[in-house]
């Protein structure tokens, strides 16, 4: 360790012309003799929730049947599905969570069912657990989600409060299905029950509110990286061996993100792009697309520029087609599966393609330094999908899983099997628990599961 009286800041920043580049966990941030747990380089939980829209193949008849997800084995010794296979090398950070439903995203009443309801409706209960009040008006209703409620307790000491991230093109206005408001499905993350809050699409945007100052202009042709050369020169000096080697290694990695990014937006500059009305720096390829967006969180954990983060990998009923997983039916399309068997396979092998864009996440998160673990260790990462059967637009069996041990408050390795119906509130207020939001409900919650 570096030993020093003079330590740095865990909010330092690296200085450039319109540019604030926020440094990783550093040896150098703890005070010499002092216990890290008595500092303020002492890591934060972070918290990311990631939503795939229609469900899963594991949560149909057959695919419960068959363990298409949910592992047969409950407790520790249990058996990774072919759709999570790619989680297994993290097994131990690895908790799935079974049998949960979301009842208050159902129609209560005759007036709310009807064509989409339940598509309108499933994004704005997937964080909160509340009913949408509905109306294709300015009146709706529904929120706060777990990771505003972390955010309002947290925000204050990072840069950023929160990041809201997203896919697929979600601007759209008005209704979105049997009298609700498309507010209801362009977002996951709701600072309170009639604000909901914008998810960004381009990796630009996100790339310049990480790292850009308010004086910053349009994007440059050099890199952040080359714009703070000075200021890390200045503070490589200030290092040990091993901090100079964290520091540099993290600026790579900045450097080689924004080069894509630049690289997408020369080969857009001329309007070719294969996404009608993309922003210019949306890749064409949804693989390129998300692994840009969770290298951009997970820059922004490394860096504690926020340590909450909300990303909607898909959208209801989008048409798209993932070549990549080996599956050439629109998405939407296939989970209307009808129950048949083969279908259902399909679905389950796009399901399995979805949770290995997330592994990698997790694993970059894993491979990140941060304090006495990795940013993994001090991370409570959320995956799931607010429908189970899509095809019959069901609520319930909800594919599920949670990554990390948030600072140790979770202990990984483990297959939660909850009685049925369960309500997936009880995982919410869990997870904010653990998060020291002190809430005594979420939704319908009637009480913690045990993690």
């Amino acid at each position: 360790m570096f030993i020093t009286k003079a330590h740095i800041s865990r909010r330092s920043v690296l200085r450039g012309l319109g540019v604030a580049v926020g440094l990783p966990f550093l040896d150098a941030m703890v005070p010499a003799q002092t216990p890290q747990r008595k500092t303020a380089a002492f890591p934060r939980p972070r918290f990311v929730a990631i939503e795939m829209v229609h469900g899963a193949a594991g949560s149909t008849p057959l695919g419960r049947a068959n363990h298409y997800w949910s592992p047969a084995k409950s407790g520790a010794d249990f058996k990774f599905t072919q759709t999570l296979k790619s989680l297994e090398p993290l097994r131990k950070y690895v908790t799935i969570v079974s049998n949960t439903e979301l009842h208050n995203a159902m129609s209560l009443v005759p007036d709310e069912d009807g064509p989409m309801a339940d598509h309108a409706r499933s994004s704005a209960v997937f964080l909160t657990a509340a009913h949408p009040k509905r109306t294709d008006s300015n009146d709706i209703r529904s929120g706060p989600s777990i990771d505003q409620l972390y955010a309002q307790r947290v925000g204050h000491e990072t840069r950023l409060a929160s990041l809201q991230l997203c896919i697929e093109d979600n601007s759209v206005a008005g209704g979105c299905g049997h009298g609700y408001s498309c507010a209801y499905t362009n977002t996951i993350s709701w600072a309170s029950p009639d604000t909901p809050l914008a998810m960004e699409r381009s990796p630009r945007a996100v790339f310049q509110r990480l790292f850009a100052t308010a004086d910053a202009g349009p994007a440059a042709k050099t890199t952040v990286v080359d714009q703070v050369r000075e200021a890390t020169t200045a503070m490589q000096s200030r290092l040990g061996a091993a901090d100079r080697h964290r520091l540099s290694a993290h600026l790579e990695e900045l450097r080689e993100v924004e080069l894509r990014i630049q690289k997408i937006e020369a080969a857009h500059s001329t309007g070719t792009g294969a996404l009608p009305n993309a922003p210019v720096s949306v890749p064409d390829s949804f693989d390129e697309h998300v692994k840009l967006m969770f290298d951009l969180q997970a820059l922004a954990f490394k860096a504690d520029i926020t340590r909450v983060s909300t990303f909607k990998m898909g959208a209801d009923r989008s048409p798209r087609v993932y070549p990549a997983s080996g599956v050439d039916k629109p998405f939407h399309a296939l989970s209307h599966h009808r129950e048949t068997p083969e279908k259902i396979e399909e679905f389950a092998r796009l399901n399995q393609y979805h949770v290995s864009k997330v592994a990698e996440f997790l694993e970059s998160l894993r491979n990140s330094p941060d304090g006495d673990g990795s940013v993994l260790d001090h991370s409570i990462v959320l995956y799931g999908s607010p429908m189970g059967d899509s095809h019959v637009h069901e609520h319930r069996f909800l594919p599920l899983f949670l990554a990390g041990t948030g600072n140790g408050t979770i202990r990984g390795n483990q297959h939660v099997l909850c009685r049925e119906d369960t309500p997936m509130a009880n995982v919410l207020l869990t997870i904010a628990h653990r998060l020291g939001v002190e809430v005594e409900q979420i939704g319908d919650s009637t009480g913690e599961i045990v993690l």
